[in-house]
């Protein structure tokens, strides 16, 4: 993965690539201790802080990630919102002085602890190849299988199983997208961590041929 400046270097570019593979990041995105992928897209207005966003994914605009991890081939639509923080109930007022009372008072600290906690016991996790619908809201905790749909407006609250489609509010399991095997067969193919130029030999394959022959023609007969 890339810095937004590529602060890991320019890599080779692959030689069926139609483009270098640096990350496209709009001018009115703002990225905050960020680590972008290859062939990623922030588009417009997009705030991230604190977060990763794997290889070949790419975020629509006004959208906001906090303290997430996001696999590869990602489809992040627009107005989500990756890690909604949540504010500390159990305190005499949940208002951010008690957090942030540098903010406001002369001498006051930040509230590194609830903030360390933030980050690490709140974090949201995305697989591989996780499409979030258009405004829905990942709740601090949440982890996402790859291969799994996040409905448009959807509000989740607790762990979502790969390949499940989830909608409502709050996010209940709609169905599977594949068959429980098929779907397994696909985890351990893991083609998202496939070369460039592999992915250009098979991109083709996977547009056209339904997914079990896709997997009968490139998983190599692994059992499951």
């Amino acid at each position: 993965m890339t810095g937004k400046t590529g602060d890991n270097g320019r890599k080779p570019r692959p030689a069926r690539a139609s483009r270098d593979g640096e990350p496209v990041i709009h001018t009115s995105a703002t990225l905050q201790d960020c680590r972008i992928g290859r062939f990623c897209e922030v588009k417009e207005r997009v705030l991230m802080r604190s977060s990763t966003l794997g290889d070949y994914s790419y975020v629509e605009r006004h959208s906001e990630l906090i303290y997430t991890r996001t696999g590869r081939f990602c489809a992040i639509a627009a107005d989500v919102r990756l890690n909604a923080l949540n504010h500390p109930v159990d305190r005499v007022s949940q208002h951010k002085f008690t957090y942030r009372p540098n903010e406001y008072f002369v001498g006051k600290k930040l509230d590194r602890a609830f903030r360390e906690q933030r980050m690490e016991q709140g974090k949201v996790v995305l697989g591989h190849d996780v499409w979030v619908g258009h405004g829905a809201i990942v709740l601090p905790g949440v982890a996402v299988g790859s291969g799994a749909v996040i409905g448009a407006g959807a509000v989740v609250t607790h762990d979502v199983e790969p390949y499940a489609i989830v909608a409502g509010t709050p996010a209940r399991f709609v169905r599977w997208r594949f068959e429980p095997e098929t779907a397994q067969r696909l985890l351990q193919l893991e083609w998202w961590n496939w070369s460039h130029d592999r992915l250009a030999d098979a991109v083709d394959d996977m547009a056209r041929m339904d997914v079990v022959s896709f997997l009968d023609k490139y998983d190599g007969g692994i059992e499951i």
